[in-house]
């Protein structure tokens, strides 16, 4: 059975890799200090930031795998259990990590920019992968976060790390930016399985059973995270995945109404609304006028 770790506090996570606690709210921690361990299951009520450099078994949060590589940056946030599996063999930890309490952003800038860095949100699809360049440039902000916790905590000690903390994370926005770039060629076929998705669900009974495709469970059912999904239809298509699944319920709603045998109620409730009116108003709000006027006018 896997023992496990809570880590409600900097000082308890410092302990857990053998680190003095410099700050009560922030650490950087070079794992190389850490005891050599073993395959375990890690409860966090703190931010940490990973870049791993040793292969020490697989990443699973909840029932999935994380994508996650040597050289690679694992974001964490309070609330998400994190497993290491392997085969139950001592390994020494290797890499750097940020770890910061929530209290330190209250009443920060940061605290209100947290929310927009939504790869904390990417638990269960993708991880940074970092080049050489921008594994340094990482370095380097942990290394200018630890230059102020070695020195006497004073009024501009939390305005300083805070900033720099909020300057890494910039880095980290960049880099996924890249990312979604490069791996182009993964996100098309996404695009394409949601687009599938979108029409196989609309020619079964789903939308009569479980009404409207959320974006939750469109990503659910292609096996990203929330997150990750609504950030790579944003980028591929400049809609959101909201906006993408309504463009396709009025494309499949404009055919069913030349349907002279269907009311417009009958198009609505085919395709999952729960209220016409509904429907209505989403028709309208899209085309500039009325399902009815739309069958009129064509």
């Amino acid at each position: 059975m896997k023992q496990v770790h809570s880590f409600d506090s900097i000082s308890e996570y410092n302990a857990f890799n053998n680190h003095e606690t410099l700050h009560p709210l922030v650490s950087i921690l070079d794992y190389s200090k850490a005891h050599p361990r073993r395959q375990s299951r890690m409860n966090f009520g703190i931010y940490c930031i990973v870049l791993k450099e040793v292969k020490c078994g697989d990443l699973k949060y909840g029932r999935h795998y994380y994508d996650y590589q040597l050289g690679t940056l694992v974001f964490i946030s309070p609330g998400q259990v994190v497993e290491v599996e392997n085969d139950g063999e001592l390994y020494q930890p290797l890499g750097h990590a940020l770890a910061f309490h929530p209290d330190l952003v209250r009443g920060t800038s940061l605290a209100a920019s947290l929310s927009a860095h939504t790869f904390f949100g990417y638990n269960t699809s993708e991880a940074l992968h970092l080049s050489e360049r921008e594994r340094q440039i990482i370095l380097d902000c942990f290394a200018k976060i630890q230059f102020e916790l070695q020195q006497s905590i004073d009024k501009h000690s939390k305005k300083l790390i805070t900033a720099n903390i909020e300057l890494f994370l910039s880095y980290c926005e960049r880099f996924y930016d890249r990312q979604f770039i490069t791996r182009e060629h993964v996100n098309k076929g996404i695009l394409e399985k949601f687009e599938a998705l979108l029409k196989d669900y609309f020619s079964s009974d789903k939308p009569q059973e479980l009404g409207l495709p959320s974006v939750a469970y469109c990503a659910h059912e292609l096996n990203i995270s929330v997150n990750y999904f609504g950030d790579l239809i944003k980028r591929e298509t400049g809609k959101s995945a909201q906006e993408y699944i309504h463009n396709k319920i009025i494309e499949i709603a404009k055919n069913k109404i030349f349907d002279i045998h269907k009311t417009v109620n009958d198009v609505a409730y085919e395709l999952g609304f729960k209220y016409p009116q509904h429907f209505s108003r989403l028709f309208k709000q899209r085309t500039g006028i009325s399902p009815s006027a739309y069958r009129t006018r064509h």
